[in-house]
């Protein structure tokens, strides 16, 4: 956890007893939440979770061992840890998910921050981060600005993010995922955002959903919890905003802001010149026309930004002022983040977009790769995993990504998994530069290819494992790399 998600006094044992209905005999402040036992910190409230494959209660002796404050357990468990843990610092509940819900909501009851809720089907935590730094430039304090850590965004993971949030937060700024319709609206509800951001609606997760109007509707459920004078930032470029438009109306949402490239969009893209490594925007908002840089290159990045200024504006901060922080701006890890990796000889660039993959965000990818400058004798290359969650779209969507990496210029190209295979039969011959049954055989074909000079990117959806292939290239010689494939 970072230093925004802590503060000396964010709750004491009698506040979380009273919030969750629980019971307890102690008196200790928590500076922190945390559900997982393996970066626990000092301080931190460790709340036990039953999860599918795992029982938090197993691990409550670790977390306090390394210093948690104090645990929230069932009551039922409470007498099973026995001696080894002192009973004051247990708070005892009926359920322990419910309760770290109920803390959260207690959290927002108390709070006098503004909160900004995104979601979409690509973008939500590149989005998220940049409003993080917009915002961030323009408080003072650490703890003053709040926003879920990495993608925290499901049943357990917002309401974790937002029992995080400090009583002296000026901001908080929370991420909002799903995969099947009716899981976004408990989310907001909880959250009751004064500003709901859909970054865009695509075919992601299209095998739980029986169209394109479906995922709409899923998205449009955060605009269930939005205050009653909240402001709905919409993809003025999406094919479904008049279907998210109207699910805002249906919801008493009265403000609509819209963020892209159209004549009529509230912020509007006026002129934009990607670089490889970063990107000059220019944008007019209500009447007025401004200049600045997006410290991370890439066209769908660019517009996410403008969703970003339209946030800040619709929260009441200064848009100019964070726009001049997105300067700074850098790719996260999986998602964009770029090395440059020594080969002993020279280096190569290498961009890992390893975390997941749509086929939105794999054209977004390409289109950075088709962007980036090789050094002198370098190659572009792509090394792509499945792309899962496709339904019966799937063969269709993989084999139409030869399109971008024909048109974007692309020397080579590497793949992995069943659904890559139809790229691959796609790909023209001088393409390809081969092709395999899963990630971790691409790791000495990749290696043994890559040369000083290229650029690399690594994507494919998680489950695809393609993080084994940026692990092996991150080693400081290929070498090393090809003796531990």
């Amino acid at each position: 956890m970072n230093d925004m998600a802590h503060t000396s006094d964010l709750w004491t044992a009698p506040e979380i007893a009273k919030a969750t209905a629980g019971t307890t005999e102690g008196n200790w402040l928590v500076s922190g939440v945390s559900i997982d036992s393996r970066v626990v910190e000092n301080g931190d409230l460790f709340v036990a979770i039953r999860g599918p494959n795992r029982d938090g209660h197993a691990y409550v002796v670790d977390a306090l061992a390394k210093g948690a404050a104090g645990a929230v357990v069932r009551a039922a468990e409470a007498v099973g840890l026995g001696s080894s843990v002192d009973k004051d610092r247990l708070v005892c509940v009926d359920d322990t998910l419910v309760a770290l819900e109920n803390l959260a909501r207690a959290a927002r009851e108390r709070s006098h921050a503004r909160i900004a809720a995104i979601t979409g089907s690509v973008g939500k935590t590149s989005t998220k981060e940049a409003l993080r730094r917009a915002l961030g430039a323009q408080v003072d304090g650490p703890s003053r600005v709040c926003a879920s850590e990495g993608n925290l965004n499901n049943h357990w993971g917002l309401p974790l993010s937002l029992a995080r949030l400090p009583k002296e937060a000026a901001y908080g700024v929370f991420e909002m995922g799903m995969n099947h319709l009716g899981e976004i609206s408990p989310l907001s509800r909880m959250a009751r955002p004064h500003v709901a951001v859909i970054t865009t609606v695509s075919d992601t997760h299209r095998e739980f959903f029986e169209s394109l109007d479906q995922i709409a509707d899923a998205k449009a459920e955060i605009f269930d919890g939005l205050t009653p004078d909240g402001v709905a930032v919409l993809n003025a470029n999406n094919p479904k905003l008049d279907r998210i438009v109207g699910a805002a109306r249906a919801a008493g949402v009265n403000r609509v802001m819209t963020f892209g490239s159209l004549p009529d969009a509230d912020c509007r893209l006026v002129d934009i010149t990607l670089n490889a490594a970063s990107s000059d925007i220019t944008v007019e908002i209500e009447g007025r026309a401004f200049s600045y840089i997006m410290g991370v290159p890439g066209r769908h990045l660019a517009m996410n930004s403008l969703a970003t200024l339209c946030a800040l504006h619709a929260l009441g901060a200064d848009v100019e002022a964070g726009a001049a922080a997105l300067a700074n701006v850098q790719g996260l890890k999986g998602r964009g983040e770029r090395h440059q990796v020594d080969m002993g000889e020279g280096t190569f660039e290498l961009i890992d977009e390893s975390y997941n993959a749509s086929p939105a965000s794999m054209a977004a990818a390409i289109a950075v790769l088709a962007t980036s400058q090789p050094q002198s004798g370098g190659r572009k290359i792509a090394v792509l995993g499945d792309m899962l969650e496709l339904g019966d779209q799937s063969e269709k969507l993989h084999a139409a990504l030869v399109v971008p990496l024909v048109e974007g210029g692309i020397d080579l190209v590497f793949t992995a998994g069943l659904y890559m295979s139809l790229l691959w039969e796609a790909l023209p011959a001088n393409m390809r530069g081969g092709h395999v049954a899963t990630a971790k055989k691409l790791v000495p074909m990749v290696s043994s290819s890559v040369q000083p000079g290229d650029v690399v990117m690594v994507k494919g959806s998680l489950g695809s494992c393609t993080r084994i292939v940026v692990d092996a290239l991150l080693e400081a010689r290929l070498h090393d790399a090809l003796a531990h494939a």
